[in-house]
């Protein structure tokens, strides 16, 4: 069973490839191992991605778990995900065009046993070390920007550096509305997005918001999109900063590509369109 169906995975995988520096597979000398191909490393990240797998378990005679590892911080230093995940919110938005009239922050709490640069005590889970991870979405649960910090910041403090995961998109729309749950409602929130331009439309403390009465319950769905990437996300074993950063980024490139897939299907025609909305 593959872990990402192929009209999702392949797109990603060309553009990916296209990114990639350009590097000899053997060694001149021919005195060392061909050097493993970047498409059979690619599709190991994918599947401890979406399977929850250890770098350990999925490895086996075509790639090693220490190849696994090297090859994803020789892409990190290089900041290709980062750079294709640009590419693919400047697609959609070309093809099918980002709702950005509306948009809504959340955040997210999650595991992370082994600790680490981002990890901190979490509040609903009896002071174990957790991540927090703030999404910022447009009107249609596409994912902009994200960031991961500990488990007890509060949401509140995180608004501002949320919001600047939106600057790769260029010029915004004026009297854009933002969407936050009652943890937002401060008066330094309110402050913060009049200064930015933005209206704030706040679940009030102490009364009732139903969330399927608001524009906030997609960046609830993308959440649980996110956490259907468990191994990384949900439970995350990283430890050092700019890793998570980047599982956060294909995360987003993941679900980005497939809202666009499943948005395309019944607007375009293209060679290898699946025959059922995906």
């Amino acid at each position: 069973m593959p872990a990402i169906p192929s009209c999702i995975i392949e797109p990603i995988w060309q553009q990916f490839a296209d990114l990639l520096p350009d590097r000899k597979v053997d060694h001149p000398l021919g005195c060392h191992h061909p050097r493993i191909p970047d498409r059979v490393v690619f599709d190991k990240l994918v599947q401890v991605l979406v399977f929850g797998c250890a770098y350990k378990r999925i490895a086996d005679r075509t790639c090693w778990a220490t190849t696994l590892r090297r090859r994803r911080d020789e892409w990190i230093s290089c900041g290709i995900m980062y750079t294709l995940q640009e590419i693919v919110l400047d697609s959609y938005d070309r093809m099918i065009g980002l709702d950005l009239s509306d948009v809504a922050v959340d955040g997210c709490i999650t595991k992370a046993p082994c600790g680490g640069h981002k990890a901190g005590k979490s509040p609903v889970d009896r002071g174990k070390q957790g991540i927090k991870r703030s999404t910022v979405v447009d009107a249609n649960g596409v994912p902009i920007g994200a960031i991961a910090a500990p488990a007890n910041r509060h949401d509140s403090p995180l608004l501002e550096e949320t919001l600047d995961t939106m600057e790769v998109l260029g010029k915004l729309p004026e009297r854009m509305s933002v969407h936050l749950d009652r943890g937002y409602d401060s008066k330094a929130s309110r402050e913060k997005l009049q200064i930015r331009g933005l209206r704030a439309e706040i679940s009030e403390k102490g009364k009732p918001a139903p969330l399927a009465a608001t524009k906030r319950w997609v960046v609830e769905r993308t959440n649980s999109w996110n956490n259907a990437h468990k191994k990384k996300l949900v439970w995350c074993t990283e430890r050092i900063d700019q890793v998570i950063d980047f599982w956060l980024a294909f995360s987003a490139v993941i679900i980005t590509v497939g809202r666009l897939v499943r948005q395309a299907w019944s607007r375009y025609r293209w060679e290898g369109r699946p025959h059922r909305k995906p």
